[in-house]
């Protein structure tokens, strides 16, 4: 099992030597999940952990009134179902959807505390990984005081660095998506790209596959203090 994901890379699972990862690894049923395929259902009780080794998935999250609202991306290493690792029994609180073909590590509940227990560093990582989700959560709290759809997307750029962003060469770059920051400043898809086309132009961000940098945040503070005056 652990010759077959040597190449994986997963923040769930950083800092378990060899024998520990070969355990952990060892204890999952691996599934391979057909394209647009709900894996998680939002309230159903939360009694598996899944983690992505082939593939791409998103969460998804269905209104009172029925609409489907699309989170976040999951990508290969990534975690879902993380409900599943605390002490008291819980529900999902949103779904998880395969994008494309993907194969899943599948932990039942029972299986992955026992592990949790004996590993604390399992845990100590999904905790790491639950302080993004806040940072993604503030970002979308702050953006929610902003008037324009231009200071609510500077405002969420500007919370995700401070919050989420890995420091690179060029500024703090930020793994997301055109969709997601659309969805976290509550703006449309043309805006954000339209938005994001302009300051890359300026030199305030570098747009890239999947990451935006950014090169100039006092210039983007500027910008969103400009609007609001």
């Amino acid at each position: 099992m652990l010759a077959s994901y040597k190449d994986l890379r997963s923040r769930f699972l950083k800092g378990l030597n060899s024998s520990e990862l070969k355990e952990i690894l060892a204890a999952a049923e691996t599934k391979r999940v057909p394209a647009n395929t709900v894996v998680v259902h939002q309230n159903r009780p939360a009694d598996q952990l899944f983690l992505i080794a082939t593939g791409h998935a998103r969460y998804f999250f269905i209104s009172e009134d029925g609409r489907k609202l699309l989170l976040f991306r999951v990508l290969p290493g990534d975690i879902f179902g993380g409900a599943a690792l605390l002490l008291e029994p819980s529900v999902y609180l949103h779904g998880t959807e395969t994008v494309e073909e993907s194969k899943i590590l599948v932990w039942q509940r029972p299986t992955i505390m026992a592990l949790e227990a004996k590993y604390p560093r399992l845990m100590q990582n999904a905790l790491l990984i639950a302080c993004d989700y806040v940072g993604w959560y503030l970002a979308a709290h702050v953006a929610l005081s902003c008037h324009t759809a231009s200071q609510r997307f500077a405002s969420v750029l500007l919370t995700l660095a401070h919050t989420v962003g890995r420091k690179g060469p060029r500024g703090m770059e930020i793994e997301v998506t055109n969709e997601e920051l659309a969805n976290t400043a509550a703006v449309t898809p043309f805006t954000a790209s339209r938005l994001l086309s302009e300051w890359h132009r300026s030199g305030v961000i570098v747009k890239k596959r999947g990451k935006i940098v950014i090169c100039r945040p006092e210039q983007l503070l500027s910008q969103e203090k400009a609007i609001k005056s």
